[in-house]
């Protein structure tokens, strides 16, 4: 397991951001449509031939994942498409070879560090275009007569060479590497209501000796949990867990994976986006669940960020400028928030996040003998409150009477011009 401080210091940052970016950006209908239009390798290839992301600026994506109030990233090295994304020496299939020319990861890995974010590396443990790796139900090439008749000179071992050799390579090219996000192992997946033949996973991978090597060569790094093996942290993709994750019974790190518009890679004709409010709600919600929200762009072939992600990712900012600290090193509470509401807690501060407007006031139960101060988080003004239980009904209480040790805080009819209100509570 990965060393305490490097688990503490990922709960610290609390948000991240996720890069897929590769040759499907060119094709633009994300980053699976070699698998669900069975693209062969030579038609695959044009994109290959024609990449040049000329627009490419790793201090601009970094700038506005910071601006964000991202504190790391997480990028593609290489996805499922098996293009690389550095000057590997074990595969012409990389982009030094393109148009480009040129390393991505290395100036991106740069880029963060200049920023003083934390690094992290995506690696796909799947490789539709290298010629060992067995075909299987979700391979582009899985019904392909002839493909299919050679298959059996396929050799999973000559992969998993290649893919530890790869996996050494980003470890000892690019310094201290903070998170290694492998994808994926799926033995018994079940893909699109089928169950995939052929399914890869710990055994196919070598998973033991790869976590193994990843240890020896970055003793500090945190692995995910998709080698087949249990990791550092648990990664639940595209959907928001109801409470804090827990292994045999322990709560676990965790860090949901979340996309802007359900694709990973870039998506032309995809507009389905979530807004900047949902999406920071997510993120609130993740944090008062203990965990962490990797939230995904995917840049446009020409290497940026396209103008709806890059509005997206500004607003989001604009609430994390005045609202960071219920974020950055908050957690759960043992307080059960009110409806329509989430609590996240910093040591003596407690943050009520109110996703919905209440009219007059909002109860607080069992805080009524621990809040000495309380203010808005957005201008420091002061939020005002009584004890329910003590005060003289009013017409705001009359038809809503609290029991014992609630706290009531008096709210403003007008709601703050803010995505999410967040009341900071000063704890005895």
């Amino acid at each position: 397991m990965a060393e305490p401080a490097g688990l503490d210091l990922f709960r610290q940052r609390r948000f991240g951001l996720f890069v897929h970016f590769g040759l499907y950006s060119l094709g633009a209908r994300n980053e699976w449509m070699r698998h669900r239009e069975r693209t062969p390798d030579e038609r695959y290839q044009r994109y290959f031939d024609h990449f040049c992301p000329d627009r490419f600026d790793p201090a601009d994506w970094v700038a506005q994942a910071a601006a964000a109030g991202m504190r790391y990233a997480v990028v593609t090295t290489k996805h499922h498409d098996g293009f690389c994304l550095w000057d590997t020496a074990l595969t012409d299939f990389q982009v030094t070879n393109t148009p480009w020319g040129r390393d991505l990861i290395g100036p991106l890995v740069g880029a963060l560090r200049e920023r003083d974010l934390g690094v992290g590396l995506y690696h796909s443990l799947l490789d539709w275009h290298h010629p060992q790796f067995p075909l299987d139900g979700l391979h582009p090439l899985r019904d392909d007569p002839a493909a299919r008749a050679a298959g059996d000179s396929r050799d999973i071992a000559g992969y998993r060479r290649y893919l530890h050799g790869q996996v050494r390579e980003l470890l000892t090219r690019y310094g201290q590497i903070d998170q290694l996000w492998f994808d994926f192992s799926y033995p018994d997946h079940v893909h699109e209501g089928q169950r995939v033949w052929g399914g890869k996973g710990a055994a196919e991978w070598g998973a033991a000796e790869l976590l193994a090597l990843a240890r020896e060569l970055q003793p500090g790094i945190l692995v995910n949990d998709r080698l087949g093996l249990p990791g550092d942290f648990v990664t639940p993709e595209q959907y928001q867990p109801a409470a804090p994750l827990r292994r045999d019974g322990r709560p676990v790190p965790w860090e949901a994976c979340q996309t802007l518009n359900g694709s990973w890679g870039y998506d032309r004709d995809n507009h389905d986006y979530k807004s900047a409010d949902l999406l920071l709600r997510m993120l609130v919600d993740t944090v008062s669940k203990d965990g962490n929200l990797l939230l995904n762009v995917g840049p446009t072939a020409r290497g940026e960020f396209d103008p709806v992600a890059a509005g997206i990712l500004a607003e989001i900012g604009r609430w994390m400028r005045r609202h960071d600290r219920s974020i950055y090193g908050a957690g759960p509470s043992s307080f059960v928030p009110p409806p329509d509401a989430r609590y996240t807690q910093r040591g003596n501060r407690l943050y009520l996040h109110l996703f919905a407007w209440p009219f007059d006031a909002v109860h607080l139960p069992m805080l009524a003998d621990r809040v000495v101060y309380a203010q808005f988080l957005h201008d420091a003004s002061e939020v005002q409150w009584v004890r329910a239980d003590l005060a003289p009904p009013t017409p705001a209480m009359v038809a809503d009477l609290q029991p014992a040790g609630t706290l009531t805080l008096q709210l403003p009819n007008r709601r703050p011009d803010v995505a999410i209100p967040v009341v900071e509570l000063f704890l005895r």
